[in-house]
């Protein structure tokens, strides 16, 4: 019996340490990424600890399927493991499935009202469900246990800024901005809020303040010249304009909205130029439109309406060779004129060459038919 102890006692020692080796080579393989060997040693270990970090490297890799099933088994094994509960109803939140994150919050926050991520992700679950209301009482709960908490004070910021409550809206941005104030999300929100309430004056240095953060992006720049523009600022409206049409050569708000400044400012021959060029950048053209309504005439046999049709929308668009070669085909239907066929087919081939190559085949062959035609007609 002491001998068969000892034998149990020396199995239990070398099982331990294989269970300990393995999970350092473990640790050390999802320390470096290698997420699908570290998940092999980790089911040799079998303690709760390497079935979290299973999950864990399934969600690293992206199959969120197998990390949510290995989640649920763990929670279903060890119901009062929280760190487990809670990657579970994100992993449900970022796979969508906001009703069952919706439920596991609800508990978690319920069991410890006092943290904050369990109330912003059930506002998260809220937010997915489409319940605004509920979502924005969660934010807000998760605010009263944590002011700093910058992704509810940024949710409840954004929400605010779209209903065009500013003072609320501001009240939010500004409690993010006092414990991190070069958070640009934040700053983009203030700015939006200040801006639409039309406080141009309060908007421009935080415009200003986005750009010098990075935030060198068409959308901050526009706001910015506006800005620049309402608080009587000229020069630098016009040099902020200029910077949104390097970036964009065919921004026509862009061009109006610099010929408004050179308007404003009495320059009137500017004034005209950059409006005309917002004309000018403007390339709206028909060319679809028509040529469905060509395509619709053409079936009801209505060759003459179909034929104007093709004919505008070539005109709209004078590069596409199938446009063109619909209008000589209905010219070649609906006329007896051979000399008219034969100028328009080599029109085509003029103008596309070998571009589209089966027309260019079809062409060729209906030209040298109708050089004969002519030819013999001639005789």
């Amino acid at each position: 019996m002491k001998k068969y102890s000892v034998i149990l006692l020396f199995f239990s020692i070398f099982k331990a340490e294989a269970q300990a080796s393995a999970s350092v080579i473990a640790d050390s393989l999802y320390s470096m990424a290698n997420y699908t060997k570290a998940i092999n040693y980790y089911a040799k270990v079998g303690s709760l600890k390497s079935s979290l970090q299973i999950a864990r490297a399934y969600n690293a890799i992206g199959n969120h399927q197998k990390a949510i099933l290995q989640y649920e088994n763990l929670v279903d094994k060890a119901a009062d493991y929280q760190i487990a509960r809670f990657e579970l109803g994100k992993l449900y939140v970022k796979t969508k499935r906001y009703d069952d994150g919706r439920k596991l919050f609800e508990t978690l926050a319920n069991n410890d009202a006092n943290n904050p991520a369990y109330l912003y992700f059930l506002g998260e679950a809220f937010r997915g469900l489409k319940q605004v209301d509920s979502s924005i009482v969660s934010y807000k709960k998760a605010v009263t246990v944590d002011s700093t908490h910058l992704k509810s004070l940024f949710q409840l910021g954004k929400y605010y800024v779209i209903q065009r409550e500013t003072n609320e809206a501001l009240r939010y941005l500004d409690l993010g901005l006092q414990f991190y104030a070069d958070d640009v999300s934040l700053i983009n929100l203030k700015a939006l809020a200040l801006f639409n309430n039309a406080a141009f004056d309060k908007a421009l240095p935080l415009f200003e303040r986005l750009v010098a953060l990075g935030e060198k992006k068409k959308f901050v720049y526009t706001k910015l010249a506006h800005c620049y523009f309402k608080t009587w600022e000229f020069e630098k409206a016009k040099s902020t304009y200029h910077q949104l049409i390097e970036m964009d050569e065919d921004n026509h708000e862009a061009y109006f909205n610099l010929g408004q400044v050179f308007a404003k400012d009495r320059q009137i021959d500017s004034a005209k130029y950059y409006i005309k060029k917002s004309i000018e950048v403007q390339k709206v053209t028909f060319e679809k439109e028509y040529s469905s309504l060509a395509h619709l005439y053409r079936s009801e046999d209505d060759l003459a309406t179909a034929l104007k049709y093709y004919k505008l929308a070539a005109n709209e668009d004078p590069t596409d060779p199938i446009l063109y070669y619909q209008i000589c085909a209905l010219i070649d239907e609906t006329t007896d004129d051979a000399a008219k066929k034969l100028m328009y087919y080599e029109r085509y081939n003029k103008k596309y060459g070998a571009e589209h190559r089966y027309i260019f085949t079809v062409v060729n062959r209906r030209i040298s038919e109708l050089k004969e035609e002519i030819h013999f007609s001639k005789d």
